[in-house]
């Protein structure tokens, strides 16, 4: 008798469940009677996943080197998926935030930690063999990491501080793109021409990088941040939590992927550059550009000594 009125009732919350979309519950229910039963494979697609190492070499470490970027790339889509549920929080509070961005950074201490796995897990030999083949390909062109910049902080935090005095929130937003600090890495310093890894990926992701920074140009996270009651901005564990994000973001992981390039591109073996041709020292060290999302949470003496002592 028990286990008959649980089923009324499950079979009453699946009736709701229809009428609020205007759906007819027995056509749903006829059709469990056809459906298969999920699988594992069937449900993480492990087939269609593993199917997508395409090398373009013959050496064995090139398949390393792309499913780690597969995965980071992976882990990107699962960060920003966390960055839009903060977004788009109606009824935001400091304990949701800070849950939040510690998810957030957990991902980014596994992916800091990882490189290991890129300056350990290939022989020299082999990279400085088949990275030739990349060209002028390069992992400057993630545009799910650029995504995550947009998203996590107001605009002018990422614009070449050569010309941030410049660009205010009254600047477009075409504008405002061809002066972010990620630029510099992809132009010729005296000309201003544009490398063919910059104009590559321009060509592919400016529309969508434009959208995107429109609708994160207020619900960012220090944007949401900013809404919080004045209670709330000043909870000790969600500035700790906030100060912990950016630091891992700008500074270690930063430098876990510098260590990482370096390891290879200065072995001794190749010329020395990244395949994108960019000027990858003064691009990814942190003490150059100075990539901070929430300047307002560090003190004047943690600002200028940015990246400094690594």
């Amino acid at each position: 008798m028990e286990d008959l009125h649980k089923f009324d009732k499950i079979i009453k919350q699946i009736q709701e469940k229809y009428t609020k979309i205007d759906q007819d519950t027995e056509d749903h229910l006829y059709g469990l009677l056809y459906s298969k039963p999920i699988t594992y494979w069937d449900y993480i697609q492990t087939d269609a996943l593993l199917n997508l190492q395409t090398q373009r070499t013959t050496l064995p470490d090139e398949m390393v080197f792309i499913a780690y970027h597969q995965i980071n790339e992976l882990i990107f889509k699962m960060i920003l998926w966390e960055i839009q549920q903060v977004a788009e929080k109606e009824d935001l509070n400091a304990k949701y935030f800070e849950d939040k961005l510690m998810r957030i950074s957990r991902y980014f201490d596994m992916l800091t930690t990882s490189f290991n796995i890129m300056q350990h897990g290939m022989e020299i030999e082999q990279y400085m063999k088949f990275r030739y083949t990349l060209t002028p390909a390069s992992g400057f062109q993630s545009a799910q990491y650029r995504m995550i910049e947009f998203a996590s902080t107001e605009l002018i935090n990422l614009i070449d501080f050569r010309f941030r005095k410049t660009i205010d929130r009254d600047t477009p937003f075409e504008h405002a793109f061809e002066h972010l600090y990620w630029q510099a890495a992809g132009k010729d310093y005296k000309t201003g021409k544009k490398s063919t890894l910059l104009v590559n990926f321009e060509k592919r992701y400016k529309g969508d990088f434009i959208r995107f920074m429109q609708t994160y140009n207020t619900k960012n996270l220090w944007s949401r941040f900013k809404e919080l009651p004045e209670a709330d901005q000043k909870d000790a564990d969600l500035i700790k939590a906030m100060r912990h994000y950016d630091y891992t973001v700008n500074i270690t992981w930063v430098i876990a992927h510098y260590n990482a390039a370096k390891h290879y591109i200065e072995s001794g073996t190749g010329d020395g550059e990244a395949t994108g041709g960019s000027d990858w020292k003064k691009y990814m060290h942190p003490k150059y550009q100075k990539r901070i999302f929430f300047p307002e949470l560090w003190s004047e003496d943690e600002l200028k000594n940015w990246g400094e002592n690594i």
